[in-house]
C-alpha cells in the first residue's frame, strides 16, 4: 500500500500526536490537513461510536472568518438561506453557491457576533471564493483564516464527558447553539453539533498550543466512560444521509438537488450572488436528486469513484457513497437520480466494481 510523503503543504492539526498516539490506521487528505479515517476498523469504530463516546480530530473543518461593518451583508452574499433572523450565538447549516446556482460548500455558519462570523468549511478552497466576493463588491470586511481547530465529542456518552470538563452547563447547549467555556484560562466556542447522528458538541479550539491538553483532559475524564479517538464513520454518516462535499455533490450541482431545498429561501435572500438562478431552479424543480438506495447482495467495496445506476440499457444516476450496514444487514448508499427513477421502491441496477447489483430506492435514510 502506497504511503503519504509528509510536507509542509500537508500540515499537521494541534491534535495530530494524540491522533497518532491513539493507533490511527488509515487517513484521507481534507483541505490540504489529515483527516483520520480508521483507528481500529471501520466497522468496530461505527460500534463504538453509537455504544460509547469518542474524541475526533477535525481540525482540517477550517475557519473563513468574516470581521468587520459588513460581515453580515457578505455572509448573506454567499447563501441563498435568510440569515436576518441569525443570532449571536446560534449556528445555520448554510449551503454555498457560486453564480449559477452550484454548490461551494455546505459548511456550518457560526454568528459570533454581528460583525464576526466563522465558516466552518468541508473540503475545497471556500476562501478564496469569499475573498473575491468581499473585494469585487468592495465591502468592509476582514476575510482570513483564524487559528481556529475543531475538535468533536461524539456519541451517547458525550454530555457526561463534556460536563466532567467543562462543567454542567455545558449539558444546557441547545442543538446548534452554542456558549463560551473555559478551558485552562481560555475561553473556547463550544457548539452542540456534530458530523453524527449520534449526538454531541464541536469546541472551536482557539489558539493551537491548547490543542493537546484538551485532547489529554478529555481522555482521562473518559476513561471509564471507554473514550476513543474516533473519526467521522463511513458507515453512520451513510445511514444519516449526512452528505459530503467532494464526494456526494459538487458545483454541479445545486442545494435542490441535494436535497437541501429546506435550507434555501430564495424568494427573501437578498443579495445572495446565485439567487437569480437559484429562482428559476426552485421553480422548475430539479431533474434529479440525491436519494437513499439499498443495494441488494454481499458487502460492497469502498466506493471510491461513481458507480453508474442502470434501467437497463439507461444511465438513471450515480452512487457517489456506499457502505455495507451491520446494524441495517444491507448495503446503504446515497445515490443523485434522475427524477423519472427516483420514486420509492423503483429498482434499479448498480455497476459495482465487483458487477452488476440489484437495487432499490429506499424510503428514508437509514437513521
Amino acid at each position: 500500500m502506497a504511503l503519504i510523503s509528509p510536507s509542509r503543504r500537508l500540515r499537521r492539526t494541534p491534535f495530530s500526536e494524540g491522533v497518532e498516539a491513539a493507533g490511527v490506521k488509515a487517513y484521507t487528505v481534507y483541505n490540504r490537513m489529515l483527516l483520520p479515517t480508521v483507528f481500529r476498523s471501520v466497522e468496530e469504530d461505527y460500534r463504538h461510536l453509537k455504544s460509547a463516546v469518542q474524541v475526533w480530530d477535525v481540525a482540517v473543518e477550517r475557519q473563513v472568518e468574516l470581521r468587520g461593518p459588513d460581515a453580515g451583508r457578505l455572509m448573506q452574499m454567499l447563501t441563498p438561506r435568510d440569515l436576518r433572523s441569525m443570532l449571536p450565538g446560534q449556528c445555520f447549516y448554510v449551503p454555498i453557491v457560486d453564480e449559477t446556482g452550484g454548490m461551494l460548500n455546505d459548511p456550518v455558519a457560526v454568528k459570533l457576533a454581528e460583525d464576526r462570523w466563522w465558516i466552518s468549511i468541508a473540503d475545497s478552497d471556500l476562501l478564496f471564493w469569499v475573498k473575491g466576493i468581499a473585494y469585487g463588491y468592495r465591502l468592509d470586511v476582514l476575510v482570513d483564516e483564524p487559528d481556529v481547530s475543531p475538535l468533536a465529542v461524539q456519541g451517547p456518552l458525550a454530555d457526561e464527558l463534556m460536563a466532567r470538563v467543562f462543567g454542567d452547563k455545558v449539558r444546557d447547549v441547545k442543538f446548534f447553539r452554542f456558549g463560551w467555556f473555559e478551558f485552562q484560562g481560555r475561553s473556547l466556542v463550544v457548539a452542540r453539533s456534530g458530523y453524527s447522528k449520534q449526538g454531541g458538541f464541536e469546541i472551536y479550539v482557539e489558539g493551537g498550543d491548547i490543542g493537546m491538553p484538551l485532547w489529554n483532559a478529555l481522555m482521562e475524564a473518559g476513561k471509564d466512560l471507554d473514550v476513543r479517538a474516533g473519526c467521522p464513520n463511513l458507515i453512520e454518516r451513510i445511514e444519516g444521509g449526512l452528505l459530503s462535499y467532494g464526494n456526494d455533490m459538487t458545483d454541479d450541482n445545486t442545494p435542490h438537488e441535494c436535497g437541501l431545498g429546506r435550507f434555501c429561501n430564495t424568494n427573501t435572500a437578498i443579495g445572495c450572488v446565485g439567487r437569480d438562478a437559484l429562482l428559476r431552479v426552485a421553480q422548475e424543480g430539479p431533474v434529479r436528486q440525491i436519494r437513499p438506495v439499498e443495494i441488494h447482495g454481499a458487502p460492497v467495496a469502498a466506493c471510491d469513484r461513481l458507480w453508474p445506476v442502470m434501467d437497463g440499457e439507461h444511465h438513471v444516476g450515480n452512487i457517489s457513497s456506499a457502505a455495507f450496514s451491520p446494524d441495517f444487514n444491507t448495503n446503504v448508499s446515497i445515490g443523485m437520480i434522475r427524477m423519472t427513477h427516483w420514486d420509492v421502491g423503483t429498482e434499479l441496477d448498480v455497476l459495482t466494481p465487483d458487477g452488476v447489483r440489484p437495487a432499490t430506492v429506499y424510503e428514508a435514510f437509514w437513521a
